[in-house]
This record gives C-alpha cells, structure tokens and sequence, in this order.
C-alpha cells in the first residue's frame, strides 16, 4: 500500500503589496522526496497525523513528495504569481507521475490550505486537485484544510473526502491529518467508502470573529461534534479567509460518511442553516487604536491586568498604530511585540552592540495604511539571532530559529521587539529568548487575531482586540473586492444596496 504525500499551503491576502514569486518560495524553502516526511523538531501538524496513521503498518509505505514552506516576505503574502504556482504544482505532479511509473499509487494525501490566491487561476486548491487526478487516475486523493479555508463545489467535485481544523488557535492539525489518513487506510483496505456532501453558506467574517472556543463559531463546531456521534465520519466547517479576494470566497462545508449519502446530505444542511442562522454575530464593531489604548489604560489603573492588546489586522508587521498610542498616552510596563522593519535590524548590526543607547526610526515603510515612521530612543538590551523550544499549545515541542531580532529598552520597563517581518510570539518563549521579563507587564501588544490565545489567555486577565487602519479589518466594507460572490453577507452587492 503505497500513499503519496504533498504539501503547498498558503494564506493569501490579497491586499498586501508584496507578490509572492517563485524566488520568495525557494527562498522561504521547498523540501522534495524523503525529507517533507522528516518532521523532526518541527511540532505537531497534518503530516505528523499522516506518519502517525500509518505507524505500525508494514504494509503501507508513506511517499514523500514535495513540501512547501512558507514564502520568504516581509509580511503576509500576496498575490502568488501563474509561475510560481505552475513551477510547484508542476514539481508535485512530476513527482507523483515518476512514483506511479515506479510501482504505483494507492492513495495520495494533499495537505493544503484553502485560502491560497494565485493570478489567473480563481480556484488555485480545486486546480491542485484536478491536476493531481489526471496524473493518477482513479487513485484516492484526500484532502486536509485550514480552518480558513475558502472553497467551492469545484473542490467537492474533485476530492474524493475533505478534511477541516476544528480549531481557532489551531491545534488539531495533527488530529486532523491523523483522520484523513486513517481514512484513506481504510478505504484501500476496503472497509470504507467516503461518501461527501457539500453546501456553501453565503457568508464571510473576519478572522477575529471565528475562535472556536468562544461563540459564534463554538455553536458550529460543538453541532460537529454532534453529528460526529451520529456516524458522521467527520463533520467540517470552515468559515473562510476574508482577506483572499477571490470567487469562492467565505464559508464551506464538507461532511464525510462511510456510504451514508442521505446522512451526509443532512448533517451538511444542518451546518449550513446553522451558519446562516449565526450570520449577523460574526461580525461587530471593534475600538480603533486610540479608543483602544486609552480603555487598557483605564482597566490597568482600575486593577484588571495584565492585558494584551490584539493588534489584529497589521498583517504586514510594520504597523505603528498601537506603538504610538501606548506612548502618546504615557503607558508604562508594556511589550510592543514585533515591528517588522529590517533595514532598522540592519543598521543596529552594523553599527550598535548590546548596551549602546540608540534613537531610530522605526516601522512604517511597507505602506501607508501601517501608520508613520516612529523615532524612538532606548537602549539595545538584545541584538542578534534567537533560538528556543516552542512550550506553549501552538507548536509545541517545535524547534525555533529567528536570524535577526532586537529588543529596546525605552525605559519605565517599555520594550519593543524589531523582527526582519511580521511576526507575533505564540507563547512567552521567544521574549523570554530575548531576556524579558514577561512577568513585569501590564500589557503585552501582539500582532494576532486568535492564534496566540491559545497561550496568552491563560497568562492575561483581558484579552482586548483593536481595529486601527490595516490590510486585515474587522470592517470588511473598507476593502476594494474585485472578484467576490455578489449575494455573500454582508459585503456582496445583495446587501451593500
């Protein structure tokens, strides 16, 4: 029993500015054959499902095939261009054409993504698929997806099943590969065959608005469950990627059963209607930067604290919006996480050590939404690369390198983390690499929207989510879309009449 491997996965946000080229692909790395099975310190994840799945089992061999990392930018990625695109899928298939000339395929397992935008192709993941079923024929192709997955019925109609994250932070990937392949197992032994019902809700939210622990989305995900415990093999909900602006943008929903077609008909349009029912609770107004800090301000003096402040939509890194606010405003005891800004990083290497006093402008310079430039003055207490074991929910046990960081010390116990690009820190580790105290704030700033409470809200009293300008908005309205369904909720043509 021989199972193919393979792994191109991107979040596209589609109104960044930087293109995601072939060269930021190699650049971020592409592991081929062997090596994107070899998981070693990396934490859990699909592929670590996929191994675990088929541990023990001498008569299946897992094939590696090709493994993408993820494209060496400043921050999010935006459009990927038909080269790049071609040049990988084209790797995959070429890859996957010399195994079934040199023994065959059973079954192959595609860890994507589901919210990957590439120029000139609308449905990038349903082209991955269908390119895969002709160089296979009619071995089994299975699918795994991020939660933010956008898709289709063009998906449903290549795949032979699907399978979603239950989880905002994400921390089932490992699970959810571990079913995709036991079920592509079973259904080469012969006691399995996926039956899959789809159905597309009409609606699309931000990011901040879909955490799996907290409604709306715990209502979702619990109805799952449920349907889990009736047979269902495997119930999946993804409520999308706004921020990709593409034809199939928005909500999903892909059931799997063991030949079951009218079960799966029933559960898919049972979590249709339900998200269709919580439509109007995905989506509310959040304080703006200003607004934002004055009110952490107010809780800190009123004894709620610590707090982190979710800087939630600079998904560019050099965003400067909160920054200025917590010293305008006069905070003290804070943690500004990571301004992406590598031509700062470059000019303390060149010129400062640990312990010099600097003043340097710092941040935004990708583009105008991410706010001004902010000079600051403080004193360098880290400056180099950092290296630590992820101990917190999201990556655990994953070995972690930065190339180039620096910490500043502003005084009244103010620091602010500089990063080559975007970057948020999923636990306390990667500060604590930085020799922070972590402890002495009263507020930490993070440039995330969900992930990082999977750690953080167990270290903070608040966890307060801010909205000010940025290419990731709780307001869906402010951004141009080229390409997205007219009747989806609530920024298709249908409602913005």
């Amino acid at each position: 029993m021989r199972i193919a491997i393979a792994s191109f996965s991107h979040e596209t946000l589609t109104f960044c500015p930087e293109i995601s080229t072939l060269e930021a692909w190699e650049a971020g790395g592409i592991l081929y054959g062997p090596e994107a099975l070899d998981t070693e310190g990396e934490g859990q994840g699909y592929i670590t499902g996929m191994k675990a799945a088929a541990e023990g089992q001498e008569d299946i061999e897992l094939v590696g095939i090709l493994r993408t990392g993820w494209p060496k930018l400043t921050g999010y990625g935006s459009w990927i261009t038909t080269e790049a695109f071609d040049v990988i899928t084209g790797r995959i298939i070429s890859r996957l054409e010399e195994q079934m000339n040199a023994g065959g395929l059973d079954g192959v397992l595609l860890a994507l993504h589901g919210a990957m935008a590439v120029t000139g192709v609308p449905r990038p993941e349903a082209e991955i698929v269908r390119r895969v079923r002709k160089t296979v024929g009619d071995v089994l192709i299975m699918v795994t997806f991020d939660l933010h997955a956008n898709e289709d019925v063009e998906m449903a109609n290549a795949a032979d099943a699907v399978f979603i994250l239950k989880t905002y932070p994400h921390l089932d990937a490992h699970e959810i590969g571990e079913t995709a392949g036991e079920c592509m197992i079973e259904t080469i032994r012969g006691g399995f065959k996926p039956t899959m019902a789809f159905r597309k809700p009409l609606i699309v939210s931000a990011s901040v608005f879909q955490a799996s622990e907290f409604n709306p989305m715990k209502h979702v995900y619990d109805r799952c469950r449920e349907w889990e415990k009736k047979d269902v093999y495997c119930a999946s909900v993804a409520p999308g990627f706004a921020y990709a602006d593409v034809p199939d943008l928005g909500a999903s929903v892909f059931v799997v059963t063991n030949d079951d077609r009218a079960l799966a008909e029933e559960a898919a349009q049972d979590l249709h209607d339900l998200m269709w029912s919580l439509r109007k609770e995905l989506t509310r107004r959040l304080p703006k930067a200003k607004e934002g800090v004055a009110q952490v301000i107010k809780m800190i003096d009123e004894g709620t604290k610590p707090v982190v402040i979710a800087y939630h939509d600079d998904r560019l890194g050099d965003g400067t919006h909160i920054l200025k606010e917590l010293i305008n405003q006069g905070a003290e005891n804070w943690c500004s996480t990571g301004i992406a800004d590598p031509d700062a990083l470059k000019l303390l290497q060149k010129n400062h050590k640990v312990g010099d006093k600097v003043t340097l402008s710092i941040g935004g310079w990708l583009e105008p939404i991410s706010g001004e430039s902010i000079e600051v003055t403080g004193k360098v207490e880290y400056l180099g690369s950092a290296d630590w074991v992820e101990t917190g929910p999201m990556g655990l046990g994953a070995h972690k390198h930065i190339d180039l960081t620096a910490a500043l010390d502003l005084g009244k116990n103010r620091h602010v983390v500089l990063s080559e690009r975007l970057s948020a820190p999923m636990s306390a580790d990667p500060l604590k690499a930085l020799g922070l105290d972590v402890d002495s704030f009263e507020i930490v700033e993070i440039k995330s929207r969900v992930h990082h409470k999977a750690y953080w809200d167990t270290w903070s009293a608040v966890d307060y989510p801010v909205d000010p300008p940025g290419l990731g908005p709780a307001d869906l309205s402010i951004l141009e879309y080229k390409y997205l369904p007219w009747d989806i909720y609530p920024i298709g043509e249908k409602y913005r009449r």
